[in-house]
């Protein structure tokens, strides 16, 4: 484990949390790049201790909302665990908590979806739950943010590419894992589908 300097060094270097542009109702929008997440590396208590001191300050006074990129995400390397997921939320101040308008959740995926609507109402309570709101799509992003305000890293619009071409891998009926393709898609077996990757 890093010292809890070199983690907030990582933080900073990964650019994980950052405050950038404004959605389409001119709210600010925080956004998390969750694939950028080094889950193995981070304590619970130095990421709150980050974004009580970095990123709350910012947004306390203010309506805001979150854009929440999913892409990529893999239970093993930068998914931090339901208790690390609760402890953050628990972390954020009432008076951030209540300005929170907004949370754009980008390539959710089948096992994500699944995941909040079994645990989202226990994690997330204050009725951050019903602020969700699923992206399939980065030109479905578009709409709600502004996009000459906003950077999104070139990954995500690769992935967009891979949906566009297999669209099954947008309900989770194929797998995202690297292949070469040609033709037709497959849809994978149902233990690849069903497979214990969490929120992946």
């Amino acid at each position: 484990m890093f010292t809890e300097a070199e983690q907030e060094q990582l933080i900073e270097k990964l650019e994980i949390f950052k405050i950038q542009g404004r959605d389409k109702r001119g709210r600010k929008v925080l956004r998390i790049i969750a694939k950028f997440f080094p889950a193995r590396n981070l304590s619970v208590e130095v990421v709150n201790k980050y974004l009580t001191e970095k990123i709350f300050p910012k947004l306390e006074k203010r309506r805001f909302a979150v854009v929440y990129v999913h892409t990529d995400v893999e239970k093993s390397e930068n998914f931090p665990g339901v208790s690390a997921l609760k402890s953050f939320y628990d972390a954020i101040p009432i008076e951030v908590r209540d300005n929170l308008e907004a949370v754009y959740f980008l390539h959710p995926g089948l096992q994500a979806r699944l995941f909040l609507a079994t645990f989202g109402r226990f994690i997330f309570s204050g009725g951050l739950y019903g602020k969700l709101r699923y992206v399939n799509r980065v030109d479905y992003l578009w709409e709600q943010v502004r996009r000459n305000e906003f950077e999104m890293p070139e990954y995500v619009y690769d992935h967009d590419e891979d949906l566009e071409y297999r669209p099954m891998m947008d309900y989770g009926l194929e797998s995202d894992h690297a292949r070469v393709y040609g033709g037709a898609p497959t849809v994978d077996s149902p233990v690849t589908m069903y497979s214990m990757r969490c929120i992946s």
